[in-house]
């Protein structure tokens, strides 16, 4: 691998998260709202490319850092196939997408960079005025970690021999001018933590396969299936049960009666499949394994050291408890109703042997059963947003790991800047087609970024910027991060323990 110096050194960084490029929705006459988010109309690409040239001008004539923080692409949400495969497509496949393999995730890389040309054209104007782009692997894009995809980006780019290296894979975090620790944030998350992002592959079937976690499965086995359901934003689909009720009649009683059937083999399916990668163990090579950490830290600007540490902060992923998978995918509650139906069935059999009742005596009791049912219904909470925002400790013990001040993430899409301990927090918020309605007419927070440039008493600063319409504004006004000192980070540490 080439030694890069210049990676070491930045004074203007631009860190964005969250696009989910994806392929095209083709828009259903019949059924407009059907996955409207992903139609053309949603396309930002001509946003994408004015932001390049508008950091460019706010660094003057100084080179930009550009850090892509994961969930650039969303390999999960393609569901194209190709007309002529050269490889066998199950029938699972062909309703939800392909499998993360990599001959299969080159395809879905290549179909996204068609569709989405005018940005790809953007980030090669950018990348030939001499900047440099670091992409870090978010959950969404996880099969960015197949050597064939990154290739396949590089030959979209279409850069000169001699820029080519200005193009990094970083595996999950990046450590920018030795201030700045940034990483997508999923490995926090329970849902969406990479088992081991130094490791992640496995063999299914004779095929190397992407480890894909539980929110992934879920994006790809259910919300493909679910066309009103926008996935970029939780509560489309994390309701309670009345919401649910209320949205099926008013979007899906018509198009999709039959959504609970979809619902029931797609929760299988990712209930399985969870339980199933959780059961997979990852390939592994002993005899290259110190030479792989020693190239995640040479891309990283890290020690092998910190990737270690790094390591041992990730949180255990969601399949590790089989109550929480059942209970975010509402099978707790559908197997609730099965066995006391089937409980209720069997004492109706019995009796039915001495009296001869008929079978409509059985939903006496099953209505009794009803308000116990909704009250353990009403009592069960999803635990997604309550694992997504990073805690203080990981923060902190971040800053300390890597020694640095601030910490960038993303993940969460919702856009932060904040003193936590003496940790400076940025999360670069998102660009998704994320909307808080199925008519795609209320857009929560986009196309916003983190901007990180000399400040005047010779640390960077770092501010949270939006851009709309080629209009730079400041989120929340400047707010300076200076670095910390150690001492304060190991007093952090040690009063947190207490």
């Amino acid at each position: 691998m080439d030694a890069l110096p210049n990676f070491e050194q930045a004074r203007f960084t631009a860190i964005i998260s969250d696009l989910h490029l994806t392929d095209e929705q083709i828009e259903n006459k019949k059924y407009p709202l059907r996955k409207k988010y992903k139609t053309r109309r949603f396309f930002f690409d001509a946003e994408f490319c004015r932001f390049l040239e508008k950091i460019q001008e706010m660094a003057g004539k100084e080179k930009v850092e550009l850090v892509l923080n994961g969930d650039i692409f969303d390999f999960d949400s393609v569901v194209m196939l190709p007309d002529e495969p050269p490889y066998y497509i199950s029938w699972l496949e062909r309703r939800r997408g392909l499998h993360p393999q990599e001959e299969k995730s080159e395809f879905k890389i290549r179909t996204i960079l068609k569709i989405h040309q005018e940005s790809v054209n953007g980030l090669r104007a950018f990348l030939l005025n001499g900047h440099r782009a670091v992409f870090t692997i978010g959950n969404h894009d996880l099969e960015l970690h197949f050597p064939a995809v990154q290739a396949a980006i590089l030959e979209g780019l279409n850069l000169p021999e001699g820029l080519r290296p200005n193009v990094r894979f970083c595996e999950w975090f990046y450590i920018s001018n030795k201030d700045t620790l940034i990483e997508h944030g999923n490995q926090y998350d329970p849902y969406c933590v990479t088992q081991d992002p130094i490791r992640p592959f496995i063999v299914r079937f004779n095929r190397v396969e992407v480890l894909l976690p539980f929110g992934q499965l879920t994006t790809r086995y259910l919300i493909n299936g679910m066309g009103f359901f926008n996935p970029h934003l939780d509560s489309n689909f994390i309701m309670t049960p009345k919401q649910y009720i209320q949205f099926f009649l008013k979007y899906m009683a018509r198009s999709e009666p039959l959504l609970i059937v979809t619902w029931f083999w797609g929760s299988l399916v990712v209930l399985v499949q969870s339980f199933a990668n959780r059961l997979s163990p990852s390939i592994a090579n002993p005899l290259g394994i110190e030479d792989h950490i020693g190239e995640i830290a040479e891309k990283s600007n890290a020690t092998p050291k910190i990737v270690r540490q790094m390591r041992e902060l990730f949180v255990a992923p969601a399949a590790s408890r089989p109550t929480l998978i059942l209970r975010e995918l509402w099978l707790d509650r559908a197997f609730l109703i099965l066995v006391t139906l089937l409980v209720l069935y069997f004492v109706f059999l019995q009796v039915d042997n001495l009296f001869r009742l008929s079978i409509f005596w059985l939903f006496v009791p099953f209505c009794l059963f009803i308000p116990f049912f909704l009250f353990y219904a009403r009592s069960v909470k999803s635990e997604v947003q309550e694992f997504k925002e990073p805690r203080e400790r990981t923060l902190t013990l971040t800053g300390l790991i890597a020694d640095v001040s601030r910490v960038v993430y993303g993940h969460t899409h919702v856009v932060r800047h904040e003193m936590i301990g003496p940790i400076e927090h940025l999360n670069s918020g998102t660009w998704s087609p994320a909307f808080s309605d199925v008519e795609c007419k209320k857009p929560i927070g986009q196309k916003t970024f983190v901007w990180i440039q000399p400040g005047a008493s010779g640390a960077r600063d770092a501010k949270v910027c939006q851009i709309e319409n080629g209009v730079v504004t400041d989120v929340f006004g400047e707010t300076s991060g200076g670095k910390a000192d150690r001492e304060q980070l190991d007093a952090a540490i040690g009063d947190n323990d207490a």
